[in-house]
């Protein structure tokens, strides 16, 4: 764990919870004036608590030019990110491409790319829809362990981070309440629930939070679209191509919609807020990863929209190509701060039911 890191934020958190000015803005107020002094799974638990809508900087009293110089989102959203970059595994990966992520996004994305268009030079005898071009077998084999790998990695990591921050014996009730808090996204709707300032200086907005709600419903209803095809495949067989009014295209297209939308909303939005009000040095890494989702979303939207035409062979190379690379990318990218957001919230309903 980074010593200045760390002590920095532990100097600004002892100063907010002298002052509470900020009391009822977050989870992390409530969190914070529950002690006074913090260990440095507390600062970590902190960070991870907070979603960087940046509403106690622009109400402060003691940002600079004053001489406590606080700039607390940008504290917790160091320590946040060297807990994802150090509690990776494998580790060296993490940093590389937080600090690159448009560059290696770009390129992991078009090497898979170019793999699937080899592949499709050694077409299945048979096949309908992209089987035609891609044997179902072939797919199968790239995407289980592509799949399953960064899940264990995450698994890692999740683990390593549950101990650091006191997590203990999970209940349900604990589960659902993080669960509830995640979905809501209620701490990106300000304390008072008039949105956060993450663009607008000190201004409220709730674009952020529809962005990121939109994201976030749109991805899973892509995972439940592939979920249900992989069920009616193996369970009922009933292979694809499937017809549009079937469950994997009700649930995929307005995924792919969602998620489409939720990305360039977020990319925007990236390009109007303060690069200094957050971790500076990953800021690229941020925007590769927005970037790669929402190439997932639009490739395979355009993939679905140019069916039965020439485009099929290059669109589904692209498209197969940016779902392996985000995949295989998932546990060090910045996708990795759902797992870590849901895990904190999921330790302060701990934290809360037990001091109840």
């Amino acid at each position: 764990m980074s010593t200045d890191l760390i002590q920095e934020a532990r100097r600004q958190t002892e100063i907010c919870n002298a002052c509470r000015y900020c009391e009822g803005f977050c989870s992390v107020f409530p969190a914070l004036t529950r002690q006074k002094a913090f260990a440095d799974g507390d600062i970590s638990h902190l960070a991870n608590l907070c979603h960087n809508c940046r509403g106690c900087y622009y109400s402060c009293q003691y940002t600079e030019p004053h001489e406590f110089a606080l700039n607390f989102p940008a504290a917790l959203a160091e320590v946040r990110q060297d807990s994802w970059e150090r509690l990776a595994w494998p580790q060296p990966l993490a940093r590389r491409f937080h600090e690159n992520g448009v560059a290696l996004g770009l390129i992991a994305a078009l090497a898979f790319a170019l793999v699937f268009a080899l592949i499709q030079m050694l077409q299945p005898a048979s096949g309908e829809g992209f089987y035609a071009y891609v044997a179902h077998n072939a797919l199968v084999a790239l995407f289980v362990p592509a799949f399953l790998l960064p899940l264990v990695a995450v698994g890692v990591s999740l683990r390593r981070y549950w101990q650091e921050t006191g997590g203990t014996r999970l209940r349900w009730r604990n589960v659902l309440g993080g669960f509830r808090a995640a979905a809501n996204m209620k701490n990106l709707n300000g304390g008072q629930g008039q949105g956060c300032n993450f663009e607008n200086d000190d201004r409220y907005s709730d674009t952020r939070r529809w962005m990121h709600q939109a994201v976030m419903y749109g991805f899973l209803l892509c995972f439940a679209a592939t979920s249900s095809g992989t069920v009616l495949h193996y369970v009922f067989d009933m292979q694809a191509p499937y017809g549009f009014f079937s469950l994997p295209k009700l649930l995929g297209i307005p995924g792919g919609i969602l998620l489409t939308i939720g990305t360039i909303g977020l990319a925007w939005l990236k390009t109007k807020a303060d690069p200094k009000l957050g971790a500076v040095r990953v800021w690229g890494g941020e925007m590769g990863f927005i970037l790669l989702l929402g190439a997932t979303g639009a490739s395979g939207l355009a993939l679905y929209a140019a069916t039965g035409t020439a485009a099929v062979p290059m669109l589904l190379a692209i498209h197969l190509g940016c779902v392996l690379a985000f995949f295989l990318l998932l546990p060090y990218s910045k996708m990795v701060h759902g797992f870590y957001r849901l895990a904190a919230l999921i330790i302060e309903d701990q934290k809360q039911n037990a001091k109840a």
